[in-house]
C-alpha cells in the first residue's frame, strides 16, 4: 500500500506540475503521503481532486484551471520542510492546503510558509502548539486543537465507568499536546492514572514500557500515538503479552490498518475520539454523494470531509483575491470562511464565482461544518466517539 501511494503521489507531482498553463492557478497541496498515516492518504488525495474537478468544471478559478501540485513531506519534519520549499519556491503557490500531522505541518510553517508570508491551512492538524505561532496571521486549521479533544476523550472514558487508566502518548507535538491535556482533565474529574509514559517513534519493540503501565490495576490503555507507527506496535503488542484486553486511542488510531493488523475481536471493548463532523449536515450529504459518484465509495472515511473543505476554501480564497498574490490570501481566506454572508456549500463554485465577481460576501459552510476562524487560525468543531464495526469504524456519539 506504502509502495503504490508513493507512485500515485509521485504521478500527481509530476502531471500536475506538467498540465499547468500560463493562465492556470497552482494550488499546494502538502500531504504526509508516505510515513505513519500513510494508510489515510488515498481518500484524502480524493477529496483534493474532487474539489478540483469540480471548481475546474464550473467555471475554473480566476481566468484559467487550477491545478493541485502535491507535495509529500514523508511524515517527517525534514520532509516536510523539503516538500514546502518546492512548493514556495519552485511551483510559486500562493496558498498550500496542509499538512495533515501536526508535527510537519509547524515544521513546514515556521521554517518554509512564514518567512515566505505564504497561508497554510491544514484540514487536520491538532496540536495546541499551534495556537500561540507567530505565524503573522498564516497559520490556519479547520479542526480543534487537542487541548478540546483531550478534554472530551477524558469525559468519554468516564463516562464509560472507566475510573483507572494507564497513558502512553508519542513523544511528539500530537502526542504530547492530546496526552497532557488528556492526564490533565481526567484526573480533574476524578480519574486515576496508574501509569503513564511518553514513548519514542519507530522502536521495534514496546513491551519494556508496556511492562511498567501494566503494574497496576488499569481498566485500560490509553493511546496516543498513530496506527501506522508506535500506537499500531503497542496496541498489538500489549494484546500479544496478555498486559491489557482494553484499548483507547485518538484520531491518530482511528486508522484501519490498526483493525488489520491487530484484529477486530482484540478491539471490541475499545473506542476512539476523532474530530468529526456535525450530525445531520446537509452539505456532508452533498459532498458524500459527489464523491461516492466520483470514486465508488470512501466519503466516510476519516478525514474526507475536512481536506475537501480546505482544498475548496484556497480556491474560494484565491478567487475572492482575484489574483494569486501571496499578501492577499489570509484575508480572503478569513472572509470566505466566515460570517456574515450568502452561504455557499460543497460543490457550489459556479455560485461562489459569481458572487465573488459581483462583489457579494460570502460564507463557506463545508462538509465539517462552519469554520469561522479566531485571531489565532482557530475554530470550534465536533468530536465524535468511534467503535470498531468489522473492518471500519462506526461513530456512536457526537459532541460539539
Amino acid at each position: 500500500m506504502r509502495k503504490l501511494t508513493t507512485l500515485i503521489a509521485t504521478a500527481a507531482l509530476l502531471s500536475s506540475t506538467a498540465l499547468a498553463t500560463a493562465g492556470d492557478t497552482k494550488v499546494g497541496i502538502l500531504m504526509d503521503i508516505t510515513g505513519p498515516i500513510a494508510n489515510f492518504i488515498p481518500p484524502l488525495q480524493n477529496a483534493t481532486n474532487l474539489a478540483v474537478k469540480q471548481v475546474n468544471a464550473q467555471g475554473g478559478l480566476l481566468d484559467g484551471n487550477a491545478v493541485a501540485v502535491f507535495g509529500d513531506t514523508t511524515g517527517t519534519s525534514q520532509g516536510a520542510v523539503d516538500a514546502a520549499q518546492k512548493l514556495v519556491n519552485i511551483e510559486n503557490v500562493p496558498v498550500v492546503m496542509g499538512a495533515l500531522m501536526s508535527g510537519t505541518t509547524i515544521a513546514a510553517a515556521e521554517a518554509v510558509f512564514i518567512p515566505s508570508g505564504v497561508v497554510q491551512l491544514s484540514p487536520t492538524a491538532t496540536s495546541p502548539a499551534m495556537t500561540n505561532l507567530v505565524d503573522n496571521d498564516l497559520v490556519y486549521r479547520i479542526v480543534p486543537s487537542d487541548n478540546y479533544q483531550g478534554e472530551i476523550l477524558a469525559k468519554m472514558v468516564l463516562g464509560e465507568g472507566i475510573k483507572k487508566v494507564a497513558v502512553t502518548y508519542v513523544n511528539n507535538d500530537y502526542g504530547v499536546g492530546i496526552g497532557q491535556t488528556f492526564i490533565e482533565a481526567y484526573k480533574a474529574a476524578g480519574g486515576e492514572i496508574v501509569a503513564e509514559s511518553k514513548h519514542e517513534e519507530k522502536k521495534d519493540s514496546y513491551r519494556s514500557e508496556l511492562a511498567s503501565l501494566a503494574k497496576g490495576d488499569a481498566e485500560a490503555l490509553v493511546v496516543v500515538a498513530y496506527a501506522g507507527d508506535s500506537g499500531g506496535k503497542i496496541v498489538k503488542q500489549a494484546a500479544e503479552g496478555g498486559l491489557f484486553t482494553r484499548f483507547i486511542g485518538t484520531d491518530g488510531l482511528r486508522d484501519e490498518l490498526l483493525i488489520k493488523n491487530v484484529g477486530p475481536e482484540i478491539l471490541s471493548t475499545s473506542f476512539f475520539s476523532s474530530p468529526t463532523s456535525p450530525g445531520d449536515n446537509p452539505a456532508q450529504a452533498t459532498l458524500h454523494d459527489a464523491y461516492n459518484a466520483e470514486y465508488g465509495d470512501g466519503a466516510d472515511k476519516a478525514f474526507v470531509d475536512q481536506t475537501y473543505d480546505a482544498t475548496f476554501l484556497t480556491m474560494l480564497a484565491i478567487e475572492q483575491a482575484g489574483s494569486a498574490d501571496r499578501s492577499k490570501m489570509a484575508q480572503a481566506l478569513r472572509d470566505v470562511a466566515s460570517a456574515p454572508g450568502v452561504k455557499v456549500g460543497p460543490g457550489e463554485w459556479e455560485k461562489a464565482k459569481a458572487l465573488i465577481a459581483a462583489g457579494t460576501d460570502i460564507d463557506y459552510d463545508g462538509a465539517g461544518g462552519t469554520y469561522d476562524f479566531d485571531a489565532n487560525g482557530d475554530v470550534s468543531g465536533f468530536i465524535g466517539k468511534f467503535v470498531v464495526d468489522g473492518s471500519s469504524y462506526k461513530q456512536t456519539e457526537i459532541v460539539q
